[in-house]
């Protein structure tokens, strides 16, 4: 998962609203969302080549979603799979004050990662380069592959969008929400933050709904949860053209 966006406590329908994309190489194998048979069950893709995934949620209302930290110069061959993470809290029987102290002895093991997790009501982001955890508020964040809320283009761009909906819109609607995750605008080169890619990768990665033949976007997920905790999963999986290919629907009563 590349991109993430959080609207907490921004509408009374809707007190949380979850936009995301997946970027992926489209060679790299997987799954579409479903229930998978661990204890507990959760609700995810899965990542066929290391097993993990990039987004889930339980019955019980856990949520988790996972960023990679764009830092080229530091990845490590040996690392461990970053998307057992999702998997190791959703499953986890610890509360999250255990879950966040172990993680923090183990996050060296890691490339860089930002890790969104916690329940419906109480979300919050580990970043493991900082060692930083920060809750997610009221309001409307982003979080692509810096820390929670970095100003890059995409990022305000969609929070922008996001914001606007949420405050103008009577209804809220599926379709809007994944035509904002569709934006393919690109930055301009004098926006363009430095990860330490190419001009070229910065400018290809810059856009919210990235498109090329060998990577981009390669999932958009909603994740909308009503003041009832009702819970509703939308997912649509896209091919190297942008086209959908899929689509996945599933609805939950979190506790």
């Amino acid at each position: 998962m590349c991109i993430l966006f959080i609207a907490r406590d921004q509408r009374k329908d809707f007190p949380l609203i979850i936009a995301a994309n997946r970027d992926e190489f489209h060679a790299r194998p997987a799954k579409a969302s479903h229930i998978w048979s661990s204890h507990p069950p959760i609700f995810a893709g899965k990542d066929l080549k290391a097993g993990g995934t990039w987004m889930g949620v339980t019955r019980s209302g856990r949520i988790a979603a996972l960023t990679n930290i764009r830092q080229p110069g530091k990845e490590r061959q040996d690392a461990k799979t970053r998307g057992e993470l999702v998997v190791d809290y959703l499953t986890s029987r610890s509360s999250d004050l255990q879950f966040q102290t172990a993680l923090k002895k183990r996050r060296e093991k890691y490339n860089g990662f930002n890790l969104l997790h916690g329940t419906w009501r109480d979300l919050q982001v580990y970043n493991n380069e900082t060692d930083g955890l920060s809750s997610v508020d009221p309001g409307i964040h982003g979080l692509s592959n810096g820390a929670l809320n970095d100003p890059w283009p995409k990022v305000s761009r969609g929070v922008s969008a996001l914001s606007q909906y949420c405050s103008q819109s009577d209804r809220l609607s599926e379709d809007a929400l994944f035509s904002l995750l569709k934006d393919n605008t690109e930055a301009p080169d004098s926006a363009l933050p430095d990860t330490g890619v190419s001009k070229e990768w910065e400018k290809r990665l810059s856009p919210i709904f990235i498109q090329s033949e060998e990577y981009g976007t390669r999932a958009s997920t909603l994740i909308l949860v009503n003041r009832n905790g009702n819970a509703s999963w939308s997912e649509r999986t896209y091919n190297n053209q942008g086209r959908v290919i899929d689509q996945v629907t599933a609805h939950f009563q979190f506790v």
